[in-house]
């Protein structure tokens, strides 16, 4: 079945930055989205910032023009970029993906939404 495997949370002081990897494995499978979700806290999980294999992205307001998703299909990769890091921007970060999963040769693929255990990342002086 098909994993995800994040990396690159930690602690880092508030505007610094900080890069966020999530590489996808097991099986036979194609994206069809990727991206990250995050929750702080005592509160619920979160858009982050989400792209489509055919290129289209979307980010809550709250990263817009600081967090940077980038999504390599080649390497079934997503990064995620986060500059001029906030106190609010700390939260439990989990990367989530639609993937097209082949389950028996000769049938069509079926979608599946897969989660990352998460990764942590603190903004505090």
């Amino acid at each position: 079945q098909v994993q995800l495997v994040e990396s690159g949370g930690g602690l880092v002081q508030p505007g610094g930055s900080l890069r966020l990897s999530c590489r996808a494995s097991g099986g036979l499978f194609s994206i069809d989205n990727m991206g990250w979700y995050r929750q702080a806290p005592g509160k619920q999980r979160e858009l982050v910032a989400t792209s489509t294999s055919g290129g289209v992205t979307n980010y809550s307001d709250s990263v817009k023009g600081r967090f940077t998703l980038s999504l390599d299909i080649t390497k079934d990769t997503v990064y995620l970029q986060m500059n001029s890091l906030k106190p609010e921007d700390t939260a439990v970060y989990y990367c989530n993906a639609g993937v097209l999963v082949l389950i028996t040769p000769g049938t069509p693929y079926k979608y599946r939404e897969v989660w990352g255990q998460g990764t942590l990342v603190t903004v505090s002086s």
